[in-house]
């Protein structure tokens, strides 16, 4: 069983989709995906397997949460800073977003 001091090491945060390209490289659909976490952290880039039920037109403006202290991931040729979070549905991964619109960098916790 996790304890919640676990959970407390994951830095979830809000992020604002203000970029998303498909990403012909990955392996599996993805999109290429820039974030503005606000001043404080900036932006970060990530690549998300959320083609069945997005796209990246609809994707722009977004607020969305990510784990932002995962180390960065290689992904063909691209390095995937943080992980956008979502729940895997029978349609495919559903994104997981505050209900109403909230401080670029906000925590979760």
């Amino acid at each position: 069983m996790a304890e919640f001091k676990d959970f407390m090491k994951l830095d979830i945060r809000v992020g604002k989709i203000i970029e998303a390209e498909n990403f012909e490289k990955a392996n599996d659909s993805a999109y290429k995906l820039r974030l503005d976490f606000g001043e404080d952290i900036g932006q970060k880039k990530s690549s998300a397997q959320i083609t069945d039920l997005y796209r990246t037109k609809d994707l722009i403006g977004k607020q969305v949460l990510a784990v932002i202290n995962f180390p960065p991931k290689q992904i063909a040729d691209f390095m995937s800073e943080v992980l956008v979070l979502g729940i895997y549905s029978e349609k495919g991964v559903v994104l997981i977003e505050p209900e109403q619109e909230v401080k670029l960098g906000s925590r979760l916790g």
